[in-house]
């Protein structure tokens, strides 16, 4: 191995990468110790003072109140899906009409947040999977993309994350997820590219074989439904 090859990363250059370290989030064993709103006021706290630190006036009537809606907004909202009890119940129900081709829900909205900067991760998922037997609700495919969405994320973790989800919930190999996103880590600061989007694609089972895959993909890649 060379020296290049053997270095390691450092924190900075990790985050510049969007490499991530596990398919698990990385989560603290007392992360449940304190309840939402102890989370909430020590947030506001910690944020007042980054506004305080880069010289904002939080006397101003239009700041005062930024600490406490950062606080609420990351607790609440854009993170609470690292609360377990916030974990969609998906039932599956017997797939009585025998139906045996893919099911495919397309532009499933993402709204997430890039773990290395903290700013916003925003895009579309498509899901497809085969039914071994079972069948799950349209909704509560949303639901599980909305759930892993909802914390700090790497978008090649939040596939990972909705796929195995899915094959769990279904008892079935036989699933697809691709997501389509612009991170504002990429199109506000560093290189500043208004125009780059990020694809990450996960297959399972049956979708492995190029048949099934590039039909997922064509159905994901055309619009069936124009606009009259």
């Amino acid at each position: 191995m060379s020296k290049e090859e053997n270095k390691i990363l450092t924190a900075e250059e990790v985050g510049d990468t969007h490499m991530m370290s596990s398919i698990d989030t990385p989560m603290r064993k007392d992360a449940f110790d304190l309840s939402d709103e102890q989370k909430i006021e020590r947030i506001e706290e910690y944020f007042g003072k980054i506004m305080e630190t880069l010289g904002l006036d939080l006397t101003d009537d239009s700041l005062q109140g930024t600490p406490h809606r950062v606080a609420k907004l990351y607790v609440k909202d854009l993170f609470n899906g690292l609360k377990p009890e916030q974990k969609p119940r998906a039932a599956t129900f017997d797939n009585k009409y025998d139906y045996s081709r893919m099911l495919v829900e397309k532009n499933i909205t993402v709204n997430s947040a890039c773990e290395h900067h903290f700013m916003p991760i925003i895009g579309n998922a498509h899901v497809a999977y085969i039914s071994s037997g079972n069948v799950i609700g349209l909704s509560k495919i949303n639901r599980i993309v909305e759930y892993y969405s909802r914390r700090p994320q790497v978008q090649e973790r939040l596939a990972l994350q909705i796929l195995n989800e899915l094959k769990q919930v279904l008892k079935s190999d036989d699933v697809a997820v691709v997501i389509e996103a612009k991170h504002l880590c990429v199109t506000t600061r560093g290189i500043r590219n208004e125009n780059t989007t990020t694809i990450t694609a996960e297959y399972s089972g049956k979708f492995n074989e190029q048949e099934t895959k590039q039909e997922f993909l064509d159905y994901i890649k055309h619009d069936l439904m124009p606009n009259k």
